[in-house]
């Protein structure tokens, strides 16, 4: 008999077609949270996208063996209650690097020349010609770019700021990287970084050591022409600061794509900012990307769970593996 798998995302027929030689399907891509806590008991393997995955959830859960997250963040996962449970949990990285660069780029762009504040004014019958000083904005090309966390995605943001922007990249993480110094990324402190850089690009997981790693003192150490990008998770930004930074004109703008609760408030006090770029957390939101994902998610679960083979688990439950207590 297959093991039954239930995915509660919606994914292309190849890719069902692919995992339905290996299990036994149970396909709901609308099923809430709430749902997914009656009707995975018999279930042994999950296909999601940032359904939390927690003590809760497992309780209801006997026969879960593997979660396959079709993202590269796993914060959704609380990996201790799933290493109690001998629960594996698998992620896709690499895959969505390249459109997440390019939302990065998209508003660096938008927040440095006002596109969408500009678009508004357009719109709206409000451009008049006497007004065009007010609707300068900032150069990108040949600036600082300042990088906080450089796994891979940072690695790919920084390469193309220099050959496409010609900027000057320098970035901040726990552990430096030797081979980047060769090609004039440098590192920095993160204090220096964020008082040197014109651009500063949050790329970090969600952890305790990230969680509002930048807040108001961070916010008073960059430059008042500085324009702030978060593209990690909204809870690495005390939001409330970032709002006081912006209102107070102690940085020049910012964009995310992330927010401490998704989706956004619709009161959330950023969103009545003109110097402030909002996008619904789509930085791997692209067709072909969201495929790929899924498809990597996909061949995650046949690869771990039916050939017995590592690939893509999380680091933290990768012991599971090694004491093949899963």
């Amino acid at each position: 008999m297959k093991p039954k798998l239930l995915i509660i995302r919606e994914i292309e027929n190849h890719t069902m077609n692919i995992l339905a030689k290996h299990f036994e399907i149970d396909y709901r891509p609308d099923c809430s949270q709430e749902q997914l806590q009656n009707i995975i008991q018999d279930v042994q393997a999950l296909l999601t996208m940032g359904t939390s995955i927690n003590e809760k959830l497992i309780k209801n859960a006997p026969n879960l063996k593997i979660v396959s997250n079709i993202s590269v963040g796993y914060d959704n996962f609380d990996t201790d209650a799933m290493k109690k449970a001998g629960i594996l949990g698998t992620h896709t990285p690499y895959v969505l690097n390249d459109s997440v660069v390019d939302l990065t780029f998209g508003l660096m762009l938008s927040a440095a020349r006002r596109i969408s504040e500009l678009d508004s004014i357009v719109k709206k019958g409000l451009w008049t010609v006497k007004a065009d000083i007010n609707y300068y904005g900032l150069n990108v090309h040949h600036k600082k770019l300042g990088i906080i966390g450089m796994g891979r995605i940072g690695e790919d943001l920084a390469k193309r700021a220099k050959l496409g922007f010609l900027m000057d990249v320098s970035y901040y993480n726990r552990h430096k990287k030797p081979e980047l110094e060769e090609e004039n990324i440098t590192w920095k402190p993160l204090e220096q970084l964020l008082q040197d850089s014109d651009f500063i690009v949050m790329l970090t997981p969600l952890t305790e050591e990230t969680k509002n790693m930048i807040d108001a003192s961070r916010f008073k150490q960059m430059k008042n022409t500085a324009i702030f990008i978060n593209m990690s998770r909204g809870s690495t930004v005390d939001e409330n600061a970032l709002y006081n930074a912006l209102l107070n004109k102690e940085i020049y703008a910012a964009a995310s794509d992330v927010f401490v609760q998704e989706p956004v408030n619709s009161d959330n006090p950023l969103l009545q900012l003109d110097n402030f770029t909002a996008t619904p957390h789509i930085g791997s939101a692209s067709h072909e990307t969201r495929n790929d994902m899924a498809q990597l998610a996909a061949e995650n679960l046949i690869e771990v769970f039916i050939n017995g083979k590592q690939q893509n688990i999380v680091p933290e439950l990768q012991l599971l593996v090694e004491k093949n207590t899963f």
